[in-house]
């Protein structure tokens, strides 16, 4: 049994793959195997897993007959890992070779943590960026410690950077009915029980190279975003703080506005706005209420929201 697994999901990036692969293996911490679950490639990425498969042992592959999606591919790496520690990484980012070694240092003594770090954002040349994720996203300032009552607001973990228990990650896996949030549900359900150690140094590269926009329908993400934010208010009622469930209902109702329906968008605002008068965002709230994302205002603060929001989508997916 080797102490750590490390899962990488492959689409279609024969560019980068390889690049990724050797981050892994050549880490200075060994006691790793790698798992890379291919979702039906239809480019070269096939032959080039085969052919560091080969070279190195430790690693473990999967190749699926036809395109199950990121949460199936996940999920299927999560029941082949026999490690004690899990990780993950995309198939066209790359570590620092540092990285798992400094993350196990401080989770040998914070056995119970959910061990993160910061990333650093590079192009399709792999040049850094000058940006780091936190930069990259408007992250807010809490990074350690109880995070859920953030993380029901929105997600902003750089998800290629996680290290914690693999037994954590299969009581939960990864929500096979979403295609664009199961990410952000599988977070939240993480930091209900375990808290975060965010390591500030940037040990993991986040690749921006023009074909990483996952949302290649945008209704069906806005529906999910309803449906997943509908969820965590039913099923942590009575977990939720006033500030956060406010910030929810203003999200179903920036979805709901993304889906053309406006008037009942402008209930949530509402709703968002009256569930907790008195907060910062409460101006943001009337704002969208009364405008609906319509006049500079409401355009620039929804513009930035979705921004935001759809950069986590890709930054947590593979495609």
């Amino acid at each position: 049994m080797v102490l750590v697994s490390v899962l990488m999901g492959s689409y279609n990036y024969e560019r980068y793959i390889g690049e990724a692969i050797e981050s892994v293996l050549n880490q200075s911490f060994k006691d790793l195997e790698l798992i890379i679950v291919d979702d039906c490639s239809t480019d070269n990425s096939r032959h080039i897993i085969e052919s560091y498969q080969k070279q190195d042992p430790r690693i473990r592959t999967q190749f699926h007959e036809k395109n199950l999606g990121i949460a199936r591919t996940g999920n299927d790496g999560l029941k082949m890992a026999s490690g004690e520690y899990v990780s993950f990484i995309g198939s066209d980012d790359v570590w620092v070779p540092s990285k798992l070694e400094k993350q196990l240092s401080i989770l040998r003594g914070n056995q119970d943590k959910i061990i993160w770090s910061e990333g650093e954002v590079i192009d399709s040349k792999g040049a850094s960026t000058g940006r780091t994720i936190s930069q990259l996203l408007n992250s807010p300032k809490k990074k350690n410690g109880n995070m859920f009552d953030e993380l029901l607001r929105e997600n902003y973990i750089f998800g290629q950077s996680l290290l914690f228990k693999t037994e954590y990650a299969k009581d939960i896996a990864l929500n096979e009915d979403f295609r664009y949030v199961n990410d952000h549900l599988f977070f939240v359900e993480l930091s209900r029980n375990h808290e975060f150690v965010f390591i500030p140094e940037p040990l993991a590269k986040y690749r921006m190279h023009g074909s990483n926009i996952t949302m290649k329908n945008e209704d069906i993400w806005f529906k999910e975003r309803i449906l997943l934010r509908k969820y965590f208010l039913e099923k942590y009622a009575e977990e939720i703080s006033v500030a956060s469930r406010a910030d929810i209902y203003h999200k179903i109702g920036h979805a709901l506005s993304g889906l053309g329906k406006k008037e009942i968008a402008k209930k949530y605002y509402f709703k968002a706005a009256r569930t907790d008068p008195f907060c910062a965002n409460s101006i943001l709230y009337l704002i969208l209420a009364l405008t609906d994302g319509e006049g500079f205002k409401g355009k620039f603060l929804t513009d930035y929201y979705y921004r935001v929001s759809s950069l986590l989508t890709t930054i947590n997916g593979y495609r």
